[in-house]
């Protein structure tokens, strides 16, 4: 069975919501072993989104629509349905009363416009909402068996659970089997230079299959194995992944969930060191990435942005003759910052990241970045000259400053 999926709304297009039901249902989907090719976003316009859920509808076996079912003037998806499916709407008493019961609950008055809600294409089935207003719907288009749920992720996943799954795997009855995906961590070489390492194994596997994705600095590989079971599909991975990092050797630091940031508070926790960061450019990025991790409070200590000259000079210590030497962006004042940071914190490990981001230089040209990790053992710097603007040369100037940390953790001053 071919499920496609449909997210309705143009705060997706703008980029004002991150279409967070799609990863979700597609998650959910492969736990299931359905097959899943295609996904697509459509605007608030009822021509178009009817189009789509037409085009969808021809292509697929089965169409999971989410949002567009509020009841606002731009919630659109019931009209398209019936558009698209040649049939009228109908208005459900049913759902109606359960609307008006559920506002006399809650103490208030129902907008008239909530009525929209008890609208549904004819011969489409009310799926019921437990948590919230919009029902979902379920009908047919052609041969296409079509989901309508709401946008909103903690309405959505339950009905996802509850109605759809269920009702695919019952409608397609062959042994599906499960499909399971490994993902291994790499960082140090470009996309392009790991895709060349692994071309013979890209293309010469089906199953299991081999994906590159690249994400702030690491590139990630995904190996997708379907089979009868886990067991069996996680037994099929094992052999591509083990010549995977065997070609790859110490590129690859984690797997799945071991996140670089993971992998950092793991290594500080297992030493005892409270650990501590002192930036510039960054502005705190880096803190903000390790604080983001659950129990993070065990390991890390605290952060000093130290943004200009004087603020180096104040908050870490750095010395004026230091920088008006080496300027603000140099080795030199990176290992006095992260020497700044173990002092002022009182912390055993620190990393310093100082550098220019641009678009104006600042000592260096943009892109030029210094990284530098004390720990008890040992201190290292590191310079790079990182690409793009200046967004993504933080995002990387971050993702680098960690990579950085775990070598000193790991390597000592090797």
């Amino acid at each position: 069975m071919n499920v496609e999926v449909l997210a309705v709304g143009t705060e997706l297009l703008l980029g004002q919501i991150i279409n967070s039901n799609g990863a979700h249902i597609g998650a959910r989907l492969a736990e299931f072993g359905l097959d899943h090719y295609r996904q697509a976003v459509v605007g608030d316009n009822l021509e178009r989104l009817t189009a789509a859920i037409r085009e969808a509808a021809e292509r697929a076996d089965a169409l999971i629509v989410t949002g567009g079912l509020g009841p606002t003037q731009d919630d659109l998806t019931r009209e398209a349905l019936c558009a698209a499916a040649g049939v009228e709407m109908r208005h459900s008493e049913e759902q109606e009363d359960a609307l008006r019961d559920l506002w006399a609950r809650r103490g208030r008055q129902m907008p008239a416009s909530n009525l929209r809600q008890a609208q549904h294409p004819d011969g489409a089935e009310m799926l019921p909402n437990q948590k919230g207003t919009a029902p979902g719907l379920r009908m047919r288009i052609g041969s296409c068996l079509v989901f309508a749920l709401p946008g909103v992720p903690q309405e959505m996943e339950p009905m996802l659970d509850e109605f759809v799954l269920p009702t695919l795997s019952d409608e397609d009855p062959v042994e599906r089997g499960v499909i399971v995906s490994r993902l291994l961590r790499t960082w140090g070489e470009s996309e392009s230079r790991v895709a060349e390492l692994l071309a013979d194994i890209y293309s010469g596997s089906s199953n299991p299959t081999l994906a590159f994705l690249a994400s702030g600095g690491e590139i990630k590989l995904r190996l997708t194995a379907r089979a009868a079971d886990a067991a069996a599909a996680a037994a099929a991975i094992e052999p591509i992944e083990t010549e995977v990092r065997g070609r790859l050797g110490a590129l690859v630091f984690g797997a799945d969930d071991e996140t670089i940031e993971r992998i950092v508070l793991d290594e500080c926790r297992r030493r005892g060191w409270l650990m501590a960061t002192a930036e510039s450019m960054t502005g705190g990025l880096v803190a903000a990435a390790l604080t983001a991790v659950p129990g993070a409070s065990e390991v890390f200590s605290g952060a000093i942005v130290a943004y200009t000259a004087s603020a180096k000079e104040s908050a870490l210590g750095v010395s004026a003759r230091l920088i008006a030497e080496h300027g603000q962006v140099s080795a030199e004042v990176a290992l006095a910052m992260a020497d700044g940071a173990v002092d002022r914190l009182g912390v055993e490990v620190a990393v310093a990241v100082t550098g220019a981001a641009g678009p104006d230089p600042l000592d260096r040209e943009p892109g030029t970045v210094f990284v530098a990790v004390r720990t008890p053992e040992a201190s290292r710097t590191r310079q790079l000259v990182l690409p793009g603007d200046r967004e993504r040369v933080r995002t990387y100037a971050t993702t680098a400053a960690l990579h950085q940390t775990r070598l000193a953790l790991t390597q000592g001053d090797a």
